[in-house]
């Protein structure tokens, strides 16, 4: 499952500019289906992603099972003992209601820059700062 090439621009920009905020690491995975729970998918594809390997422990993996119509939002140990049990929720439910329109890159891209802006307050972005992680969407089956 891929998403258009205007969807998947919108959203690596919205990646780009999120990253200028902060020292987070934010990636997008988009596959067709999910067999089961959408945070334990997005927990296997964290560590097959190498995102647990940031310096900070401070990776963010959206998640997007297309044709199941499951998404997540999951964030490593660095974020997790930082924020609110609730952090994720909001920014999935500003989401919700453009990915139920099939408006996938809107929605991804939204989902993206709030979650630069939360991580902003809790790892700014350094000066000597490293993407550690690729821009790039990746795709599953």
């Amino acid at each position: 499952m891929q998403l258009s090439a205007v969807h998947e621009a919108e959203i690596i920009q919205a990646i780009q500019e999120a990253e200028k905020k902060t020292s987070g690491e934010i990636r997008v995975h988009v596959e067709s289906h999910c067999e089961g729970h959408p945070i334990e998918r997005s927990k296997v594809l964290f560590f097959q992603l190498g995102m647990h390997q940031t310096d900070l422990q401070n990776g963010v993996l959206v998640y997007l099972a297309v044709k199941d119509r499951k998404f997540s939002i999951i964030g490593d140990k660095g974020i997790d003992a930082n924020v609110a049990t609730e952090f994720w929720e909001t920014i999935r439910d500003e989401m919700r209601p453009l990915l139920a329109k099939n408006e996938y890159g809107a929605g991804l891209a939204l989902g993206v820059r709030r979650i630069g802006e939360a991580l902003a307050s809790y790892f700014p972005y350094q000066r000597d700062d490293v993407n550690e992680l690729s821009d790039e969407l990746s795709y599953g089956e």
